[in-house]
């Protein structure tokens, strides 16, 4: 399944946050959202897992509107991975995972062998099978990330939205979780901090900059030494990295921020 994000206005506080929002999420793509911090990512990624509503525009899922479908209809179809990790849960790491079976449970159902196996299968999916005993309260930064990716994976979802899924991993666990999404071959939408990771991860990049769209297209394209100088206010080199072949972005840290949006870069 795929999301189209038409003409999307969100404001919330008196202040308009996103302003006038068009994009696209193919499905089967890894679609990622970059820009600097206030840009406006979180709010439109929030808005596609209803978790806002929008105050203008909408967002399709397959060309259904999302508004049109009940919470259980939209839990089926989308998942989501918010900034915002909930509470301390008072649970096993088994028994949040679990959670992520309830859009398909009728109330006071219990689990049955194929919700065990699934998210057995999404504990070893992120390399927590062995902690399934645990206390989320016990568990690192990094860890309660993992499970509550897991708990994303066992809701079996069409859609995967993720706002900054490598905040609090370590190298090793960033390459690993951005490989498993690459894996998994699920229509995604990702915000992303790390340039260089939605550059070697992303099929399709969308640049958020003052709440609007302002670049769109396959990461090459899009993550322009001009571009990186106007919106990131930063000096960079865009060069192929040595390992994959992807574009690699070498920041220029010596240089003013305020002195490089004139700057004019040839690679």
């Amino acid at each position: 399944m795929r999301i189209d994000v038409e003409d999307l206005h969100v404001a919330y506080g008196g202040r308009t946050v996103v302003s006038g929002a068009h994009l696209l999420a193919a499905e089967g793509e890894i679609t990622g959202l970059v820009g600097p911090n206030g840009s406006g990512k979180s709010t439109l990624l929030r808005t596609v897992y209803r978790h806002l509503k929008p105050s203008a525009g909408r967002v399709l899922l397959s060309g259904t509107d999302l508004r049109e479908l009940s919470p259980v209809q939209a839990a089926r179809h989308i998942a989501a991975l918010p900034q915002e990790r909930g509470g301390d849960f008072e649970l096993s790491v088994r028994e949040v995972v679990a959670m992520g079976r309830t859009p398909y449970k009728r109330a006071f159902a219990g689990e049955d062998a194929t919700d065990a196996d699934i998210v057995a299968r999404a504990l070893a999916d992120v390399g927590m099978d062995g902690h399934a005993g645990r206390r989320f309260t016990e568990l690192s930064g990094g860890e309660r990330q993992r499970v509550l990716l897991a708990r994303a994976f066992a809701q079996q979802p069409d859609v995967l939205v993720l706002d900054e899924p490598t905040n609090h991993l370590d190298v090793r666990h960033q390459v690993e979780l951005l490989a498993l999404l690459r894996a998994q071959g699920r229509t995604t939408l990702v915000s992303l901090h790390d340039l260089n990771a939605a550059a070697s991860v992303c099929d399709r990049l969308h640049v958020l900059h003052a709440g609007r769209v302002v670049a769109s297209g396959a990461p090459r394209e899009v993550l322009t030494p001009a571009l990186m100088a106007e919106v990131f206010g930063v000096r960079a080199a865009i060069v192929d990295h040595p390992l994959t072949g992807d574009p690699l972005i070498a920041f220029d840290h010596r240089a003013v921020a305020d002195a490089v949006k004139e700057a004019e870069v040839t690679v």
